[in-house]
């Protein structure tokens, strides 16, 4: 196997598994209520809250506690409201769907990478910035931009091997092009 077509099935595995990752995080927008329900059991937040005055627990779990109180109260008076998180996860999958594109013919569509790396340098300012305007702890907004961190490492490897593959790899076509990946 060559130089490029090692690259070629590199990228391919990387674009893969940000893919994944772009479907994986949309659709755990949905189930919003039975995952805070779940994350709330499996931390003991409720019993820790429960246990002590609401002063003594963790901070950690009285702010989760309240959100998952809010979500049932939510879900019980105002359920249209979870329409948007359904639309969220809509976007999430339909950006992964764009990125098939970089996964076939990587040189080619080597924009959708710079369109990637640009979004994942977004997460950080929008989560800061909203994530404080809604009340969210800070230690909760890092997590957040802990995906636009992790999602641009795979991007970053994509965007050197495509730059390798342009440069070293390839005979050049009569227009100065590489030739295209196929």
């Amino acid at each position: 196997m060559n130089q490029s077509t090692r690259s070629l099935r590199s990228i391919r595995w990387l674009l893969g598994l940000f893919i994944a990752g772009l479907v994986f995080s949309g659709v755990t927008a949905i189930p919003l209520v039975s995952e805070v329900d779940f994350l709330s059991r499996l931390t003991g937040a409720n019993e820790l809250v429960e246990r002590s005055a609401s002063t003594d627990a963790p901070a950690w779990a009285r702010w989760l506690t309240g959100i998952q109180r809010s979500l049932h109260a939510t879900a019980e008076q105002h359920p249209a409201l979870f329409y948007g998180t359904d639309w969220l996860a809509f976007g999430h999958i339909v950006i992964a769907i764009a990125f098939i594109g970089a996964w076939r013919d990587p040189v080619r569509n080597s924009w959708l990478i710079d369109f990637g790396l640009i979004a994942c340098a977004l997460v950080i300012p929008w989560a800061l910035v909203f994530g404080h305007l809604r009340g969210i702890p800070l230690w909760w907004r890092l997590i957040d931009c802990s995906f636009g961190v992790l999602g641009a490492v795979p991007l970053y490897f994509c965007k050197q091997l495509i730059h390798d593959l342009t440069t070293n790899s390839f005979p050049a076509s009569t227009s100065g092009d590489p030739a295209p990946i196929r």
